[in-house]
């Protein structure tokens, strides 16, 4: 499962009461379906994944990126040797990075073929306040410990208040952060305490967390989350003939669209 958006803020855009869960299954598919399209049209994506992107070499000194980068973390030349992120200064002053230019001694370079011949590992995604995108969930990992493998969380509160004071915390559909490693809310169990998830999303690793470890939940930027949910609620509204997306949807992605270098 992959949204912008959570099936409680989509159910609160519909008007839809607590009680009324019957259709959360479609709601679920149509956040899906709505995020994908959104993320399609736009040419990037809204959600950080962690990869291995590889690049044309054009220039010792300097590497266009084929992507939104929001945080390096290793350079990989084509003749095996690794770039000192240190001697790395990314462009422009503030994520998301499209060109990164070298200082130092460090140079691009490569040995058989230029094409593909840069790679760069990092924490890839558009955000437009990246410092922000992850908030404090006020909880922590209540297993001891949590297993690589597990696909049930407890947490103290399931569906307690955040750090700034949202609520539930929890929500299907949330991405969550527990060190480097990101999981997907199936299903939240409030009375248990328990969070039913997908382990190593979105490029990470699974791996074992200690009680009391933070958690922490993406927060998509704003217009994107508020876009996911009409887009959403235009499909759930939809007969099933198929029918192109109203106007307002495309002309609100005209300005998030990622424009490729020539």
């Amino acid at each position: 499962m992959y949204t912008l958006a959570t099936l409680d803020h989509l159910r609160a855009h519909l008007g839809l009461l607590a009680s009324e869960t019957s259709d959360d299954p479609r709601l679920l598919r149509m956040l899906q379906a709505a995020s994908a399209q959104i993320e399609r049209m736009a040419g990037r994506r809204f959600s950080p994944r962690r990869a291995a992107l590889q690049h044309d070499y054009s220039d010792a000194r300097q590497l266009l990126l084929s992507d939104d980068l929001l945080e390096p973390l290793h350079i990989l030349n084509g003749d095996g040797s690794s770039i000192v992120l240190t001697d790395v200064i990314a462009v422009p002053d503030e994520a998301p990075y499209s060109l990164l230019r070298l200082t130092g001694g460090s140079a691009f370079t490569w040995t058989l073929v230029p094409v593909q011949a840069i790679t760069v590992t990092g924490i890839w995604g558009w955000h437009d306040r990246p410092a922000e995108m992850w908030r404090g969930s006020g909880d922590s990992v209540q297993d001891n410990p949590l297993s690589s493998s597990t696909t049930s969380l407890t947490v103290l509160d399931a569906d307690g208040a955040d750090a700034l004071g949202q609520s539930p915390r929890f929500q299907v559909g949330h991405l969550l952060k527990i060190e480097d490693e990101y999981l997907r809310v199936l299903a939240v169990n409030a009375a248990t305490n328990s969070l039913t998830v997908q382990r190593a999303v979105n490029g990470t690793a699974p791996a074992a967390h200690a009680l009391g470890t933070p958690i922490y939940t993406y927060q998509p930027p704003g217009d994107i989350n508020a876009l996911a949910l009409r887009w959403a609620a235009w499909l759930y509204k939809q007969a099933d003939a198929i029918q192109s997306a109203p106007d307002d949807l495309l002309f609100a992605l005209t300005a998030l669209r990622r424009l490729r270098a020539a």
